[in-house]
């Protein structure tokens, strides 16, 4: 959906000649506001009949269509109760409105926006994340004849507030739904050979792109997310991202992302059931970039750092096997026990050259990484695995106010257990299949991480929906980047 949003002077709203539908709000335990109040009384009481003639409470979400004098068009819609009207509210509400004009063909209107009595969000807020829920419901994929088209609204916004303040929600918007089309790119179209080249929006809010190539990763030692790779015509690389809006000097966040264009399970292959939407295993990297994107764009006052492990786990006679012992880059040996847990690998070697060549003061991974957290969290959360409750805390905050739930996991000691070999520094895969394999996931990957403040988010299961959800239309839900961007910008990092 193309938003232009506009500004217009506060002015007599019938003969407002630009647009044709107003639109107004209403909470659930409130009347009418100050531009409603005049538009109403303009329009001869049409509001206020409609409202009582289809007892419209003001549920949250809810829009109410009222065809009033001089054939002025008005929307009404519900905010539910005005104290509950926080970030995620706001964003569901401006959603719910995108899904309403859409459904009824409105390409033009002008938003009345009064703020509540009694809500605990700030006006500017609010107004923000109306906009950016309203650009989110209504992203397409456009790739194929038979995907949908764009939907266009032309907005203006007749309120109290700087529409500069909204420039976040064009940011956030322009992230995710950068992170959702890569997510929902087949495998022939987006893969270690192309990947580099969806990246251009980056490149033009100033990100520097560096692509490491077979022979370097080699130099580097690189061995486990080459041996993933290996089994795929088309070799893996790892992408670095670098945006430098903070001090020369500061150390850098770190961001880490699992960009498995397509994974099969290797020798241990997939079923079939269990393919199709392996195009979505590369949405952690898809995150990283959806929130370096957003963060550049608005010229976040941050030095990030992105680093991305590109690859295809696919079946040939290079496949790297159940049984293989591969030395790390960090030196330590992997035993490894299942191909389809090539996620763990190809982490072990970016986490860790995130680690010793940035030097990032705190570092956070994100991986489609084990069907275990999906069977224990189902789709209402990640799980995140963090060094410090502080840490973890502060990313499960950022969740909520996001609508991106995260659930505490054990990052323990005692996990470690289950990860000796007889033959290596580790093995690849705790001892029993049938464990809860998440909190032995993340001890391995611990191991990576030379001891510095670091969050590992699994989310296995947040990349892909087949039924539209309050903030997406089905397809890829570019998950992770709402919740990174909250966290760094409202200074939890």
């Amino acid at each position: 959906m193309t938003v232009k949003i506009s500004q217009s002077p506060p002015s007599d709203a019938v003969s407002h000649a630009s647009s044709h539908v107003h639109i107004v709000l209403l909470a659930q335990d409130g009347g009418l506001g100050p531009r409603a109040r005049e538009l109403d009384r303009q329009t001869h009481g049409a509001i206020g009949r409609a409202i009582k003639a289809a007892a419209f409470a003001g549920k949250q979400g809810a829009c109410l269509d009222v065809l009033g004098a001089e054939t002025v068009r008005i929307i009404v819609v519900g905010l539910g109760e005005a104290a509950d009207l926080g970030a995620l509210v706001s964003c569901k509400v401006g959603a719910a409105l995108a899904a309403f004009v859409e459904e009824r063909g409105v390409t033009a209107a002008r938003l009345l926006f009064d703020l509540p009595a009694g809500t605990a969000i700030p006006g500017e807020q609010m107004l923000m994340r109306m906009l950016l829920g309203l650009r989110l419901r209504n992203y397409r994929f456009e790739l194929m004849p038979k995907c949908e088209t764009a939907f266009d609204l032309d907005l203006q916004v007749d309120s109290d507030f700087d529409l500069d303040l909204c420039a976040r929600a064009d940011a956030i918007s322009s992230g995710v739904s950068l992170a959702r089309s890569m997510v929902n790119f087949p495998a022939s179209h987006l893969h270690p050979d192309n990947f580099a080249s969806y990246l251009t929006p980056l490149r033009e809010a100033g990100i520097e792109i560096t692509v490491l190539e077979t022979e370097e990763l080699e130099s580097l030692g690189m061995n486990a997310l080459l041996a993933v790779g290996n089994g795929s015509a088309r070799k893996p690389k790892v992408i670095v991202l670098r945006y430098n809006g903070g001090a020369p000097d500061a150390a850098p966040i770190g961001l880490v992302g699992k960009g498995i264009c397509f994974d099969s399970g290797g020798l241990i292959i997939k079923p079939s059931e269990g393919m199709f939407d392996m195009r979505g295993d590369m949405g952690g990297a898809a995150a990283v970039i959806g929130a370096m994107l957003a963060l550049a764009l608005q010229k976040r006052p941050e030095n990030i750092v992105g680093v991305l492990g590109v690859a295809e786990n696919m079946l040939s006679g290079d496949s790297y096997k159940p049984g293989d012992i591969v030395t790390t880059m960090s030196g330590k040996t992997v035993e490894v026990y299942d191909t389809d847990c090539e996620g763990r690998m190809v982490l072990s070697d970016i986490l860790y050259y995130t680690a010793s060549q940035f030097k990032p003061r705190v570092m956070v991974d994100l991986a489609t990484l084990t069907h275990s957290v999906m069977q224990g969290l189902g789709q209402v959360f990640a799980g995140i695995f963090a060094t410090s409750t502080d840490l973890g805390n502060q990313m499960v905050a950022a969740g909520e106010i996001t609508g991106e739930r995260f659930w505490p996991l054990p990052l323990d000691r005692a996990y470690d257990e289950g990860l000796k070999s007889p033959v290596a520094d580790l093995r690849q895969h705790g001892r029993d299949l049938n464990d809860g394999d998440a909190p032995y996931a993340a001890a391995f990957l611990r191991q990576f991480t030379m001891d510095l403040p670091w969050m590992h988010l699994d989310i296995a299961g947040k990349e892909i929906r087949e039924a539209d959800t309050p903030l997406a239309r089905r397809g890829a839900l570019g998950f992770g980047v709402l919740a990174l961007e909250e966290w760094i910008t409202t200074g939890g990092a």
